[in-house]
C-alpha cells in the first residue's frame, strides 16, 4: 500500500493535566488569563514529547513547581468543534504541602489565580464536559483504576 492509498488517519491535539488535591479532597483549579473558565494545570503536548513529560513541563511553567506525578487517571477523547479531535490525559499529582502551595507563582503569565474546589462545586468553575472529566478522574483515583472516557464520561 502506498502513501496515497492509505486511509485517512486522525491527528488529534493532545493535552495533559495534573490533578492536585488538598487534605480535604478538594482539587486545585487554576484561572487561565485566556479562558472564561477555570481548569487544571497542564497544556498541550509538543511534537516528540510524551503526555507525562508535557504535564510536568506545563506545571513547572505555569505554577513554578515540578510535580512528582503518580499514575494516569483518565484519557478522554474530547473533540471540540473549533479544534478538531483531542485526546486529554489527566495524571494524579497527589497533594501539595503547605510549602509547595506557598511556592506557587505564575511565572509565564498564563494564569491569574488558583484555588481548591470541592467536586460538588465544579459546575460553577467550568463547562460541563470539564466537570465530567474531573469527576471521572476523581473516581479513577478513588478506585485505583485508570479510565477511558469520551466527552468526560467513563465508558
Amino acid at each position: 500500500m502506498t502513501a496515497n492509498e492509505m486511509p485517512p488517519m486522525a491527528t488529534p491535539r493532545v493535552a495533559a493535566g495534573a490533578l492536585f488535591f488538598d487534605n480535604e479532597g478538594r482539587i486545585l483549579l487554576v484561572r487561565p488569563s485566556y479562558k472564561k473558565h477555570w481548569d487544571i494545570p497542564g497544556g498541550y503536548v509538543e511534537p516528540g514529547e510524551s503526555p507525562r513529560a508535557a504535564c510536568v513541563r506545563e506545571v513547572r511553567e505555569e505554577l513554578g513547581l515540578t510535580p512528582a506525578l503518580g499514575p494516569m487517571l483518565v484519557v478522554d477523547w474530547a473533540p471540540a468543534e473549533n479544534e478538531g479531535d483531542k485526546l486529554l490525559f489527566i495524571f494524579d499529582a497527589g497533594s501539595l504541602t503547605a510549602e509547595q502551595e506557598q511556592a506557587i507563582h505564575f511565572a509565564d503569565g498564563e494564569l491569574t489565580e488558583w484555588r481548591y474546589v470541592a467536586a460538588d462545586d465544579l459546575e460553577r468553575h467550568g463547562p460541563s464536559r470539564l466537570t465530567r472529566r474531573l469527576r471521572t478522574a476523581i473516581a479513577a483515583r478513588t478506585s485505583s483504576n485508570a479510565t477511558y472516557a469520551e466527552h468526560g464520561d467513563a465508558l
